[in-house]
């Protein structure tokens, strides 16, 4: 009587594979720059062919996608970013200026870990594909911003100044616009910052708005 096949191993295979490619174009993206990389280059030093990286990340900007996502997350694990205990933590806070600092720590945490990759993909923000990627980042950043406003709202209250009908969009605008990663990279890798310089910045602004 045959085996019953197990399909366990081809499974792990092509994680380990898909894993190993994005790992080797989170390196190459890093080092050599968004026109270094292309699905030929990863492909070789990935030791695989271009259509195993195409069968499992995708195109080049399927690849930057997912190494972005990665090294937002800390980890490949299919968990959103609101979803995850350190955002969720944001609001055991007890007031608006806890949840200011707690908030400029989530920001600086998600800045410190894609920073570097976004300083090295902003450089080249004429390339069309950039131009895409660049616009589904910032509205992803829009939806995560609002639902840590939203769900301060729900659990503290707006400010007085911010309680009528407009209020709540243009807070979210505000915020959207203070945690951007351009404020980041102008401050930390341009004028010389520290991360914790950041984050007492941003706390500072974000408790002004808030409080």
């Amino acid at each position: 009587m045959p085996r019953p096949y197990d399909s366990s191993i081809r499974i792990e295979r092509a994680r380990r594979t898909r894993a190993s490619i994005v790992e080797t174009a989170r390196d190459l993206l890093l080092h050599g720059g968004y026109s270094a990389m292309t699905v030929a280059t990863l492909a070789a030093a990935a030791g695989v062919s271009p259509q195993t990286v195409y069968n499992s990340v995708g195109n080049k900007a399927a690849v930057v996608k997912v190494v972005y996502d990665q090294m937002m997350a800390g980890d490949d694990a299919a968990v959103t970013m609101s979803d995850r205990p350190e955002f969720q933590a944001i609001f055991e806070a007890g007031d608006r200026p806890a949840f200011a600092n707690a908030y400029a720590g989530w920001v600086r945490l998600l800045a410190e870990r894609a920073g570097p990759l976004l300083g090295a993909l902003l450089a080249h923000g004429t390339d069309a594909t950039l131009l895409e990627f660049t616009a589904t980042i910032e509205q992803e950043r829009y939806v995560g911003t609002a639902r840590a406003i939203t769900g301060m709202r729900d659990r503290i209250g707006l400010p007085e100044h911010h309680a009528d009908e407009n209020g709540l969009p243009w807070l979210i605008d505000a915020v959207w616009t203070l945690n951007s990663p351009d404020c980041y990279d102008r401050l930390v890798r341009r004028r010389g910052w520290s991360p914790t310089e950041y984050e007492t910045w941003l706390a500072g602004q974000l408790i002004a708005l808030l409080d």
